[in-house]
């Protein structure tokens, strides 16, 4: 199991990361998260949006949800990478220090937190 941010926040987001090529596979992968789990599925966005690096789709959850959610996503994201993290209020610490990783890491595009 991937290392869990340091601190347990109340809110989490994953992200799940996809590309043209795995676009319908990311669909799938969060639409039955929408189903089987505790979550809120956000749009897919076929474009790059806030710091991400890829095409991206939001599940946002309960910290009571974690394991669970957390658990199944390892299980059932059949290669797709999935960035995590706490929700504080302070985006940058969120999108770092509050973070981990889901398969591969990717660099995320910081600038719009440190104005």
């Amino acid at each position: 199991m991937p290392r869990r941010p340091e601190n347990l926040y109340a809110q989490y987001h994953a992200h799940v990361y996809f590309g043209p090529d795995t676009l319908a596979e990311a669909k799938a992968l969060c639409e039955r998260a929408g189903r089987e789990l505790m979550v809120v599925v956000g749009r897919v966005h076929e474009r790059l949006v806030g710091p991400h690096p890829h095409w991206s789709c939001q599940l946002a959850f309960d910290a009571a949800e974690f394991d669970q959610v957390i658990g199944w996503l390892e299980a059932n994201r059949d290669g797709l990478d999935v960035f995590v993290h706490g929700v504080t209020g302070d985006d940058l610490a969120d999108h770092t220090t509050h973070a981990m990783w889901l398969g591969e890491e990717s660099e995320l595009d910081l600038r719009m937190f440190r104005r």
